[in-house]
């Protein structure tokens, strides 16, 4: 057990003290369900479990006929769901106070860790409480800045306070970058701890790359593929990427724009850029090719907490172009291994787009670069720092004197329910 004042301990001495912890994981969304969140919660799980960690993953139904996964030292519990509105595919939970309440109350964990903040992750915030079990949470998703995206901009701030609310009553919560924690300090929440994501560097590989792909794609082995990869949905700033690929058709006609990803704004993209190639949703091995058999990557989102994609695009050996945020800005190092246009500025963007197609050489060295600092970014140490942290509140101390784990502290917000 960890006490304050003592000195901080390496990973390898957090393993030989610790004893096993009952983690319950409460998630809304899950593999088979592709998105970076979902992703991301699977190698925790992973994670812990290969750390000989009990865990219960509590989530929504996804769809009939689901049924719960038990096994030794891992058992699934599946509650209700609804679709969310525009992404039927996708399930959001509903409030389920009692039934974790009696769930916990006979089965009761060390910890409770909360990676969503919709209706379910609320229900298992009061549960916990209730019960006095310990909190933690991750801050994943960027709610309160997508709400201009939709005409709601005048929910940003009720967003906002609910956010800072649910977090300010957890032990801790992790959030993936300095910048996003300065920024949501800024902004009132407290007890904020960085921890950074990782990436497989051995499934997302520059060996990937796939002729067969390219020629289905109807592209010349010289012929400059930019590819970009995530959810196709007004937040993710697409403007931005159809400005870009014409301002690279402009410098090299035969530039061929590969866009991976399912949403409701695919019909528009496909309207806007006829020539694209819409892969639609891809995973694992598959999605490995795609990224692999492309030449750049261009990302233009700027509501990410993080951004799966960028690690998983410069893995792949590809010069990534996107904006100085997120991910990105605590990455790269434009000009070397990849491009950083300032927040916001569509004109540089562009400009930086059609650098990547007039320099195709200096793009090339940039991703054999990009590959260099995505195997620096390994899972296993980064689950380390999430397991310290999650024995740290789990025995009531500060988060903060986990394991390569910054925590900040501002005065409290919002009175307890």
């Amino acid at each position: 057990m960890f006490q304050k004042g003592l000195p901080m301990m390496s990973v390898s001495e957090v393993r030989a003290n610790r004893k096993p912890l009952r983690i319950a994981l409460v998630t809304e969304t899950y593999p088979p369900e592709v998105n970076g969140v979902s992703m991301t919660v699977a190698r925790v799980v992973q994670g812990m479990r290969a750390r000989h960690h009990a865990v219960q993953l509590v989530r929504p139904r996804q769809q009939e006929g689901d049924l719960a996964v038990s096994t030794a030292g891992y058992e699934e519990v599946l509650m209700r769901g609804l679709p969310i509105p525009r992404y039927p595919h996708l399930k959001m939970g509903l409030p389920q106070t009692r039934a974790l309440l009696d769930l916990w109350t006979v089965n009761r964990p060390d910890l409770v860790h909360i990676a969503t903040e919709g209706p379910l992750g609320w229900s298992a915030l009061r549960a916990a409480r209730r019960l006095g079990v310990p909190v933690s949470s991750d801050f994943r998703t960027n709610f309160h800045a997508y709400a201009r995206h939709y005409g709601l901009s005048l929910l940003k701030r009720p967003v906002l306070s609910y956010l800072r609310h649910f977090h300010s009553r957890t032990a801790c919560t992790m959030v993936p970058t300095e910048s996003l924690r300065r920024e949501l300090s800024d902004q009132g929440f407290r007890d904020l701890s960085v921890v950074a994501r990782g990436v497989d560097t051995v499934r997302f590989h520059p060996d990937k790359r796939s002729s067969e792909l390219r020629r289905q794609w109807g592209v010349a082995d010289d012929d400059t593929v930019a590819i970009c990869v995530g959810r196709l949905a007004l937040e993710k700033n697409l403007t931005d990427l159809v400005g870009a690929f014409r301002a690279m058709r402009c410098i090299d006609g035969r530039t061929k724009l590969v866009i991976v990803g399912d949403g409701p704004a695919r019909s528009q993209l496909q309207a806007q850029c006829p020539d694209a190639v819409l892969a639609g949703s891809r995973t694992g091995d598959d999605l490995a090719a795609h990224y692999a058999s492309a030449d750049v990557f261009v990302f233009p989102s700027l509501t990410e907490t993080f951004g799966n994609v960028t690690p998983e695009a410069m893995a792949s050996g590809l010069p990534v172009l996107a904006y100085s945020y997120a991910a990105a800005a605590q990455l790269i190092q434009s000009g070397a291994n990849g491009l950083l246009a300032e927040y916001k500025s569509s004109a540089q963007f562009e400009l930086l787009a059609e650098q990547l197609v007039a320099d195709p050489c200096h793009a090339r060295r940039m991703g054999v670069a990009a590959r260099r600092t995505a195997e620096r970014l390994d899972w296993d140490t980064v689950l380390g720092q999430i397991e310290a942290l999650f024995l740290k509140v789990a025995r009531g101390g500060d988060a903060g004197d986990a394991v390569g784990i910054t925590a900040v502290r501002s005065p409290p917000a919002i009175a307890e329910i």
